[in-house]
């Protein structure tokens, strides 16, 4: 385990996955992802350091309670596993100071990939975040520099949460180069759970207030799905991917809002209608991504 396995001759068509770890499975997104994997025939371990764990879990899989910032523990919790979907870390800025949050994520990151590589899993898929690309945005621009913003709006961290996300996806890229394991990071948005779309006409007033990721969001169910579209991908190497709704959370139409509080920021592509201004084509190209709800499904107009 002191060096880098080599296995860079293994095809990704080589490598049947059946079974995969969920980490974070009781948070919005590990939740959503051992739902989507469950229907779809996979079998599920899940960990996560709080929550039900064993028959006490309502997650529909064996769950195990794993504190990943322990090498060890990780290590136990992906042997006998084909691939991980690795959602587990403190999910937002603020909610623990600054230092803990990037030791505490680039622990838990860096010994899930050490993991990965020293047990040969066939895949992992991980949450990176938004944040990577500059977030929040402010009235003055900030570090936004063209809309629709897409994978090379990168790197740009505003705090120690968006760098422990950027820290992990220049990590990924090198476990991916030592051990042929392909890596997929997911740059997720703001996810709402289909409960939480009640709240949305609240932001319509006040468009600034959602300004701070140029109004994006993305349903629950849909990162569920992409987990699922990475860990069935034949991509290779490390990739990092934007994973939003596929239309904005306003009502307002996108080049609208972009003219009214963006008036000098480049438009690098036109938008229609509510379309999102974050960009999802690398995801659709590359993992087959295709968002299939909308608060719009649930919210009278």
């Amino acid at each position: 385990l002191l060096y880098p396995k080599i296995l860079k001759e293994r095809t990704v068509a080589e490598a049947r996955i059946e079974t995969v770890a969920v980490t974070g499975a009781h948070g919005k997104a590990g939740r959503a992802a051992v739902a989507e994997l469950l229907a779809h025939g996979y079998r599920v371990l899940a960990c996560d350091l709080a929550g039900p764990v064993g028959r006490n879990s309502d997650l529909g899989a064996p769950t195990m309670r794993v504190d990943l910032t322990d090498y060890g523990q990780a290590l136990q919790a992906l042997a006998g596993v084909d691939a991980v979907v690795h959602m587990a870390n403190i999910p937002e800025p603020g909610m623990f100071p600054p230092a803990q949050t990037l030791n505490r994520n680039t622990a838990m990151n860096h010994n899930v990939f050490l993991a990965a590589q020293a047990l040969g899993l066939s895949r992992v898929v991980w949450a990176s975040s938004e944040t990577t690309l500059g977030l929040p945005f402010a009235a003055d621009g900030g570090t936004l520099r063209y809309a629709p913003v897409d994978e090379a709006h990168f790197p740009h961290p505003s705090s120690t949460y968006a760098l422990s996300k950027v820290l992990g996806e220049v990590a990924a890229a090198q476990f991916a180069a030592w051990s042929g394991i392909p890596f997929v990071g997911l740059r997720l948005t703001n996810i709402f759970t289909e409960d939480e779309y009640a709240k949305v006409p609240g932001f319509w007033a006040e468009p600034m207030s959602r300004a701070w990721n140029l109004w994006g969001y993305v349903d629950a169910r849909d990162v569920g799905a992409a987990c699922r579209n990475a860990v069935e991908s034949t991509s290779t190497g490390s990739e990092n991917l934007i994973i939003a709704a596929a239309d904005t959370i306003m009502d307002t139409p996108s080049a609208e809002l972009l003219g009214k509080y963006f008036p000098e920021l480049e438009l690098r592509q036109g938008v229609s209608g509510n379309e999102t201004l974050l960009s999802i084509d690398a995801a659709r190209r590359v993992i087959g991504y295709e968002p299939a709800h909308s608060w719009r499904d649930s919210v009278v107009q």
